[in-house]
C-alpha cells in the first residue's frame, strides 16, 4: 500500500507529464496550422497568418476556460449534467434552424455566432460523457424507473447527430457512453446487452445512407475513384510518402499547395508527416501516448473514487480516441469519418471544448470533494 504523500508524488509526476505533453501538442498543432494553411489564407483572405491568428486566439480562449474550470468541484458537472446535456442537444437541434445553423456539403453541424461558427457536437460530446457519469453511477443506485425514464437523454441527442447527419460524433459519443459502463458498476448483463444494441444502431446508421457506404468502398478501395472519392485519401498517401523517414522541411509540403482538401483541419496529420517524416510521425504519436498513458495513470490513483476514476478516464479516452481515429483515417486504415485532431486541427469549436475537458480533469486532481 502506498502512503497518502507517496501517491500524492505519482499524482503530481503524472500530472506535470499530461501537462507538458499537452503543451507540446498545442504548441505543435498551432504551428502546423500556419505551415498547411499559410498559402491557401493567402490566397483566399489576403494575408497568410489568417487561420494562425484564429487558432491562437482560441488556444488562449481555450487555455483561459481550463484553468477557470480546473478551480471548480467536479461533482458539479456530474450534478448538474442533466442541465449541460439539455443545453448541448439544444444548441445541436439549433443547427437546423435557418438563419442560425450553418450547411455545408448537406451537414447541418454548424451555429453561426457572427464572430465565429461553433459545431455543438464538441460539446455534447463532453456532455454525453458527464450524463452517462451520472446516469451509470448515480442513478443506477437509485429506484430502476427514474433510471429508465432517463434514456431518453442519451438516445434524442444521437438521433440529433443521425439526421445531421455527423457519423464521426456519433461513432464518438456512442463509444463514451459504452466507455463509461463499462467502467462503472452497471450488472455486466444489461451492460451486454447495451453494447449489442448499440452496435446494431451503428450498423444501422451506417448503412442508411449512400454516402456512408460510398465512403466505406473508398476505403477498401480509393484508387476506383481516383478524382472524386478517393482523391483525399489518395493525397494523404502522396503526403506520407513524399515526406520519408525525415520529412521534406516544416513549411515544404507540397500537398497544401491546393491537392490535400482539409488541410489544416481533418487532414493536418498528413502534412505533419510530409514536413516531419516518419521520424516526426512517430515522435508526434509518442507524446499523445505520453498524454494518454499519464492520464489513465491519474485516473487509476488509489485516492480515487469511482466517479473521480470515470471523468478523468473518460476525457482521456474522448480526446485520445478521437486521435487515434482521425490519425488512423489519414493513415488509410480506417474509413473517413470527418473527425478533426484534438488541440492539432484548425478549429475553435474543438481546442475550446477539449480544454474545458482537461479542465474538469484537473477539478478532480485538485480532490474539491462534495456530496450529492
Amino acid at each position: 500500500m502506498f502512503s497518502d504523500l507517496q501517491v500524492k508524488i505519482r499524482e503530481m509526476d503524472n500530472l506535470r507529464f499530461l501537462l507538458l505533453a499537452l503543451l507540446f501538442i498545442v504548441l505543435l498543432g498551432n504551428v502546423m496550422v500556419f505551415s498547411s494553411s499559410y498559402i491557401f489564407a493567402r490566397e483566399n483572405y489576403g494575408t497568410p497568418f489568417h487561420f494562425f491568428f484564429r487558432q491562437v486566439v482560441y488556444t488562449i480562449g481555450g487555455a483561459t476556460l481550463m484553468i477557470v474550470v480546473s478551480k471548480t468541484k467536479y461533482t458539479f458537472w456530474i450534478k448538474y449534467s442533466k442541465h449541460f446535456l439539455l443545453l448541448s442537444t439544444l444548441l445541436v437541434g439549433l443547427t437546423f434552424m435557418p438563419g442560425i445553423g450553418i450547411e455545408v456539403k448537406g451537414a447541418n453541424r454548424w451555429l453561426n455566432l457572427f464572430f465565429m461558427s461553433f459545431q455543438p457536437g464538441e460539446l455534447l460530446k463532453y456532455g454525453l460523457l458527464f450524463y452517462s457519469i451520472y446516469f451509470f453511477e448515480v442513478l443506477n443506485k437509485g429506484h430502476k424507473t427514474d433510471q429508465l425514464k432517463s434514456i431518453p437523454f442519451l438516445v434524442v441527442p444521437l438521433m440529433l447527430l443521425v439526421f445531421q447527419p455527423d457519423f464521426g460524433t456519433f461513432f464518438i459519443s456512442s463509444s463514451i457512453i459504452f466507455f463509461v459502463a463499462f467502467l462503472s458498476n452497471l450488472n455486466r448483463k444489461y451492460l451486454y446487452g447495451l453494447i449489442l444494441g448499440g452496435a446494431m444502431s451503428v450498423i444501422g446508421v451506417l448503412v442508411m445512407a449512400p454516402y456512408r457506404v460510398a465512403r466505406l468502398a473508398t476505403f477498401l478501395d480509393p484508387w476506383k475513384n481516383p478524382k472524386s472519392s478517393g482523391f483525399q485519401i489518395i493525397q494523404s498517401f502522396l503526403a506520407f510518402s513524399n515526406g520519408g523517414i525525415t520529412g521534406v522541411g516544416l513549411g515544404n509540403s507540397d500537398e497544401k499547395l491546393f491537392y490535400l482538401p482539409e488541410a489544416h483541419n481533418d487532414f493536418i496529420f498528413s502534412v505533419l508527416g510530409e514536413e516531419l517524416g516518419l521520424i516526426g510521425v512517430i515522435f508526434f504519436i509518442l507524446i499523445f501516448l505520453v498524454f494518454i498513458y499519464n492520464g489513465l495513470k491519474l485516473s487509476t490513483s488509489p485516492s480515487n473514487n469511482l466517479i473521480q476514476t470515470l471523468i478523468v478516464a473518460g476525457v482521456i479516452f474522448l480526446i485520445g480516441f478521437q486521435a487515434f481515429l482521425n490519425m488512423g483515417v489519414v493513415l488509410g486504415v480506417l474509413p473517413t469519418k470527418g473527425l478533426n485532431l484534438p488541440f492539432v486541427s484548425f478549429g475553435g469549436s474543438s481546442m475550446i471544448c477539449n480544454f474545458f475537458g482537461v479542465g474538469v480533469l484537473l477539478s478532480v486532481i485538485n480532490k474539491k470533494h462534495s456530496t450529492y
